[in-house]
């Protein structure tokens, strides 16, 4: 039986569900404050991370908490007035990056990673949007020849146990592929199996056409006038008062604007990240991740896209200026950067849970009310992946991946 959805968000988790609903009959609209990924699904490296198996743990090593605590580096950055409102949910990302927890919960992972380019295909091509995908890989550059061999170690495991595939490549060989770098490094690993996006928003944009094409609406809305109303849910709209049997929750970074209002505690935080695009200059043939500095380099349609790595603020707190100052510093003694195009740094947040795990499924104490957020690193990997397992679990279909590590039910009753 069909039944009519709305989903608050449109960002790449939000606009994928929406597709996976009306693909499925159902009269599904799509709302937003703004147009479809505008916000965090336009401000990433753009990758469709196949090689991404495991989720990013919480460091255990007193070396590198030593140089974060210290901000020795430009990869993580913190505001020290944050913390205390940050303890208790990095207290359980801390937990669930230990010994006892971590396989599991990486095992969870790599099966939704596992789907996340069988799912993204078919959109491609369904919303012809071949032209914004390269399909060669990804590079992690090393300048330090330990640092590499570390990598090394660890990329010959994810291939034995989950049979991600990688290339090792030696400094002339680097250098051989890569004539815009500049620098001579230590070597690379090619990660295989990974698309790149020239313009992640882009590629949003033209999911949300497809879901029109569908049937689907897509309506300016703020998430924060949702309400239960009879048997279903309501919410205020550009267009008026929208009512439906069921709503999904699929709000990234925002999510608990909606759920705390409705009694839900989760273990909730941001990572947020910046970047900038830079034009004028020789581009990389593929992305790069500065595995020393911890900063991603990326060949977009607008220019070379300088991402940072996490900054632990409030979500609204002002920019700071550290990490992206930084990063295009790092990035300028691999590549010519001439002119940056943005006056000031694109700022975004990353939404997390403690477990390192998405929250995908019926909320414990609301009928009709269904989640999808809590991607961290991988919203725009895994959004086709997350957006049919809802589906499927909505219409009662058996899901294509166990849901059970990912369900809300999984916090008790927070």
């Amino acid at each position: 039986m069909t039944a009519s959805v709305l989903v608050l968000g449109a960002g790449m988790v939000g606009t994928c569900t929406a597709i996976h609903l009306a693909m499925r009959g159902h009269s599904v609209v799509l709302a937003d404050r703004r147009a479809p990924g505008e916000e965090t699904s336009y401000g990433n490296a753009g990758l469709i991370q196949q090689e991404a198996v495991e989720p990013y743990a919480f460091p255990r090593e007193a070396a590198k908490l030593l140089r974060v605590a210290f901000k020795r580096g430009i990869d993580v950055n913190y505001h020290a007035t944050a913390l205390p409102g940050l303890a208790s949910p990095l207290g359980r990302y801390w937990q669930a990056s230990g010994p006892a927890q971590y396989p599991a919960i990486a095992q969870a992972y790599s099966r939704l990673i596992a789907q996340a380019i069988p799912e993204h295909a078919p959109l491609i091509a369904a919303a012809g949007a071949q032209d914004l995908v390269q399909r060669t890989g990804y590079r992690w550059v090393f300048r330090e020849p330990a640092t590499m061999d570390e990598a090394l170690t660890r990329a010959r495991r994810l291939q034995a146990d989950y049979g991600v595939q990688h290339l090792a490549m030696d400094a002339a060989a680097l250098s051989a592929a890569e004539p815009a770098l500049k620098a001579r490094l230590a070597g690379a690993i090619h990660w295989t199996a990974p698309w790149a996006v020239s313009d992640p928003g882009a590629l949003v944009a033209c999911y949300a056409e497809h879901f029109v094409r569908l049937g689907g609406r897509i309506v300016q809305a703020d998430a924060s006038t949702l309400r239960a109303s009879g048997a279903g849910w309501s919410l205020q709209s550009a267009e008026g008062a929208l009512s439906a049997q069921h709503a999904v929750l699929a709000l990234g970074p925002w999510a608990d604007t909606v759920l705390r209002p409705l009694g839900y505690r989760l273990p909730l935080f941001v990572k947020r990240g910046y970047h900038r695009h830079y034009a004028g200059g020789p581009a990389p043939t593929m992305p790069w991740l500065d595995a020393d500095r911890g900063l991603v380099i990326a060949p977009m349609r607008r220019g070379v896209r300088v991402t940072t790595g996490a900054e632990f603020a409030p979500r609204d707190a002002a920019s700071t200026p550290r990490q992206m100052a930084g990063a295009e510093a790092a990035a300028r003694e691999l590549l010519d950067l001439p002119n940056p195009v943005e006056e000031q740094p694109w700022r975004g947040a990353r939404p997390c849970t403690g477990d390192m795990l998405p929250v995908v499924g019926p909320a414990p104490r609301h009928r009709g009310l269904w989640f999808n957020f809590g991607h961290a690193h991988q919203g725009f990997t895994l959004g086709p992946a997350s957006g049919r397992l809802l589906a499927e679990l909505i219409d009662g279909e058996a899901p294509f991946v166990e849901p059970a590590p990912y369900a809300p039910a999984r916090f008790g009753d927070a």
